[in-house]
């Protein structure tokens, strides 16, 4: 039972984590994959340890994490990683080996469509408001805390999935709270 929520503790977290930055769990689930025994991927998503599929992965990821940070830039690849996003959390969520024996494929298939979804959603929302109310000073330094969030999300999911179910929703309320205060704080626009 234990070992059941932990996979799917895990595959939340990796989904979530791939709704804020695509590249980061791929590239943290393929290294582990290859160098550990941490994760064993099925076929097909053991394609993931190729070392071509990391390299691209790696390249891909040094794409976004500097496009992430130029204001007005970081818009137009939100609207790219509308796609990208669900699609890996779809592929990271349905790679869980420890999840894909419990869940049927599709179903593993949706829910990382929807997490992943859901929180580049977010997201993509939020950075509009964070542009305006900063002037783009702020964009580098939350795109950053973004990266990091990503990197130690897709890292605890794999070593301590458990821990997950009590970040995510930790998480949740914190975004709640700072999309209030940015409300708050914009400008009231006059009729």
């Amino acid at each position: 039972m234990i070992e059941a929520i932990s996979g799917l503790a895990a595959a939340f977290g990796l989904a979530s984590s791939a709704g804020l930055n695509a590249y980061v769990p791929l590239l943290v689930v393929a290294l582990m994959a290859r160098y550990t025994d941490l994760i064993r991927l099925r076929p097909p998503f053991d394609l993931l340890t190729s070392g071509w599929i990391i390299l691209l992965l790696a390249v891909l990821l040094a794409v976004e994490v500097v496009a992430d940070k130029v204001p007005a830039v970081d818009t137009a690849n939100d609207i790219i990683q509308s796609v990208v996003r669900p699609a890996a959390g779809a592929i990271l969520f349905a790679a869980s080996a420890r999840t894909i024996v419990e869940i049927h494929p599709l179903l593993a298939i949706a829910c990382g469509v929807i997490v992943a979804g859901g929180v580049h959603a977010v997201k993509a929302t939020a950075r509009p408001a964070i542009t305006a109310t900063s002037a783009g000073m702020l964009n580098p330094v939350v795109s950053t805390g973004e990266d990091v969030l990503s990197v130690a999300m897709s890292v605890l999911s794999v070593l301590v999935p458990l821990l997950i179910l009590l970040l995510v929703p930790a998480l949740v309320a914190l975004v709640v709270i700072l999309l209030r205060r940015l409300r708050a704080k914009a400008p009231a626009s006059s009729p």
